[in-house]
């Protein structure tokens, strides 16, 4: 009974078009926050990503759960596309860090090629405007491991230099964001060589 809650609260949380979220033209509050890739933590600023080019800020409910299984994997199977574009990536949960840790190293979701940052209290997420689902209580994800927090709903910013918000993606499938983000980023470097 409990795993089909937590599925019925991810499945929404997952397909929720960002509604309340930020908008194109508005500026992406800026954040710090614990990071990992390939299981080592670091502290990311969204500030120093920028200066390296566009940045793909991509919330979503959980790691090692359906859904963000798919996204993870496909934003490292892509990343060279993203790098040829001039775009970095990183993915935004209210996960703990050693939980990312793990994720950020697993070779069948971030491989190590993708960067994933903890919004544990909630406030990137709230920042963004992202509705946050709460479950009843700890639900099991797909290592049989207990999930004990909130989940933001699934939705992507595509990030300028300049700080403004040139795309903001929500209610498509996981492999569908990607790709949106993908041709947002493609599209950005196209302008810019002209």
């Amino acid at each position: 009974m409990q795993r089909q809650l937590v599925g019925i609260l991810l499945s929404v949380a997952m397909t929720v078009p960002a509604l309340a979220a930020l908008k194109t033209g508005e500026m992406a509050p800026d954040f710090t926050a614990q990071a990992s890739i390939a299981g080592k933590a670091f502290s990311y600023s969204l500030a120093d990503a920028l200066k390296k080019g566009p940045v793909v800020v991509y919330f979503y409910p959980s790691a090692y759960t359906e859904g963000c299984n798919v996204e993870a994997h496909t934003f490292s199977e892509r990343r060279g596309d993203f790098d040829a574009a001039g775009a970095t990536i990183i993915g935004v949960s209210l996960d703990n860090i050693t939980r990312l840790n793990d994720f950020s190293a697993d070779p069948k979701y971030c491989a190590g090629k993708i960067a994933v940052a903890s919004d544990a209290d909630g406030k990137i997420a709230a920042a963004y405007n992202l509705k946050v689902q709460h479950a009843p209580g700890p639900v099991p994800d797909s290592r049989g491991v207990m999930i004990d927090h909130g989940f933001a709903e699934r939705t992507t910013f595509v990030v300028t230099p300049d700080g403004k918000i040139v795309a903001a993606i929500g209610g498509a499938t996981p492999t569908a964001n990607v790709e949106a983000a993908l041709k947002s980023v493609q599209q950005i470097a196209k302008d810019k060589a002209k």
